[in-house]
């Protein structure tokens, strides 16, 4: 586990994961105790600092939210336990994504750099995949049928990305073979953001 690792998950569950009210109201109940889950409630006057407003106008579909981790601003933080994606801003601010992560038997954590962005992207599923779902195609071209969705954002050399979705029902569940899967909509809007060599960690 690398240093970042360790500090981001550090500061996302021990004590340094922030939300808006808004946020935090979408949290069970049994997760509202901010000393055991690591989630503290700010004023909902909470505001972006001056640094950061400009470019958090240019996220309609994202929600801005307090956000304090070891993180600069560009990288992108995954919590597994919440299903949420994080676009750090800076000044303690970043726009939530609400996603789906892997499931049982899959998860996976750790850290990557944006390799590669594609719209509307090919799927060549992995011959592990293949094995235990035969029925699946060789090669699928892009298009709305398509699993990977409207955009994928490649992490390094490995099998994972940052994707769109054909179920859209899936979203805020662990439901995937690994991948981050976001709505349609919402990673084609996190795509205009996101730099190649940006940091991703997944926690």
């Amino acid at each position: 586990m690398n240093k970042l690792f360790t500090s981001l998950a550090s500061a996302a569950f021990g004590f340094g994961l922030l939300a808006t009210a808004a946020f935090a109201g979408s949290v069970a109940p049994s997760q509202q105790d901010g000393a055991a889950q690591g989630v503290v409630i700010v004023p909902a006057s909470a505001s972006p600092t001056q640094d950061v407003s400009a470019e958090a106008e240019g996220f309609k579909r994202g929600k801005l939210v307090a956000f304090a981790a070891d993180a600069s601003p560009g990288d992108i933080v995954i919590n597994t336990r919440e299903n949420r994606l994080y676009y750090v801003l800076g000044g303690g601010q970043a726009v939530m994504f609400r996603v789906a992560t892997a499931k049982r038997g899959f998860e996976w954590h750790g850290t990557h750099q944006v390799s590669s962005k594609v719209k509307w992207p090919d799927w060549r599923p992995p011959a592990e995949m293949r094995k235990r779902r035969p029925e699946l195609p060789a090669y699928m071209a892009g298009g709305p049928n398509n699993p990977l969705g409207a955009r994928a954002i490649y992490l390094g050399s490995s099998i994972y990305r940052i994707h769109g979705t054909n179920e859209p029902s899936s979203i805020g569940k662990a439901a995937s073979s690994g991948c981050i899967r976001m709505l349609n909509e919402d990673v084609s809007e996190l795509y205009r953001h996101v730099k190649l060599g940006a940091r991703v960690t997944v926690m």
